[in-house]
């Protein structure tokens, strides 16, 4: 990811249509010690990133003016959108267990950090700016079934790790798989890409052309079983959202009638 300048012209060797890249290392082992604490460990970042947050917010709605004014966001913009998002995925790449390392307080991405996404500025529809908020709608649904259905199980998941000392393989892809939708909706939502988010099962092995750089996750090559756990996640994540939309009705209901009763 540039963090120097915003530059309107895509790189040699991009396809036409570059989608926001997950690059994470995948960790031989974890220890025991830091997975077991992991949440704990990570609350100084919680709030680090609430308050990013709300900086991130009014940036948005700044730059979606600035967008459809010059068909791009501004260099400023662009760069501290980014850097949060960068942040947000390291943050999320460790309590997901995707890996060991603690990640630093920093929005700049450290070239020797195991969890890193390649983000590229380019110009933008401005059609599709001002409509963006409906148009991430069918994605960020998708996005949301899959992270409440990891979380379902995540209790699972870090016993998983704590046990093995390690993430097994298919459980690591999905989880990759998860975490990298998730980004590329936010990158689609906060105007740092115009590509529409894709790949929530995984890239072809060709998706990465020779010669260009490649990690655990670039390209995201699923196995069938790292495919399976990302379909649990959705299944997860809707029965989990049907089940709560029943109970808040049920609820609604009984307040209603013992209201009435009152009357």
């Amino acid at each position: 990811m540039s963090d120097a300048q915003w530059s309107p012209g895509p790189r040699a060797g991009d396809a036409d249509e570059f989608r926001p890249v997950l690059d994470v290392v995948e960790p031989a082992r974890q220890r025991r010690l830091t997975v077991l604490f992991r949440l704990l460990l990570l609350i100084p970042h919680f709030i680090v990133l609430f308050f990013l947050e709300i900086g991130a917010f009014f940036t948005v709605v700044f730059g979606w003016f600035a967008a459809l004014a010059l068909g791009r966001l501004p260099g400023p913009v662009y760069r501290f959108l980014a850097q949060v998002l960068a942040y947000r995925t390291r943050v999320g790449a460790s309590a997901m267990l995707l890996v060991d390392r603690y990640p630093p307080f920093s929005l700049s991405q450290p070239p020797d950090h195991p969890v890193r996404i390649d983000v590229r500025p380019t110009r933008l529809n401005r059609l599709a700016v001002f409509f963006r908020l409906i148009l991430v709608i069918p994605a960020a649904v998708v996005q949301g079934l899959a992270t409440s259905g990891w979380s379902v199980l995540a209790v699972l998941w870090w016993l998983i790790t704590l046990i093995l000392g390690r993430m097994p393989r298919p459980l690591f892809e999905a989880t990759a798989a998860t975490l990298r939708y998730e980004m590329r909706v936010s990158a689609y939502f906060s105007l740092l890409s115009p590509a529409y988010p894709k790949g929530l099962f995984g890239d072809d092995d060709l998706s990465v052309p020779p010669g260009q750089p490649r990690s655990a996750t670039r390209p995201l090559v699923m196995s069938t079983a790292g495919k399976a756990l990302v379909v649990l996640f959705l299944v997860l994540g809707l029965v989990g959202g049907a089940t709560t939309s029943v109970t808040r009705s049920g609820s609604d209901g009984d307040d209603y009638g013992m209201s009435a009763m009152g009357a």
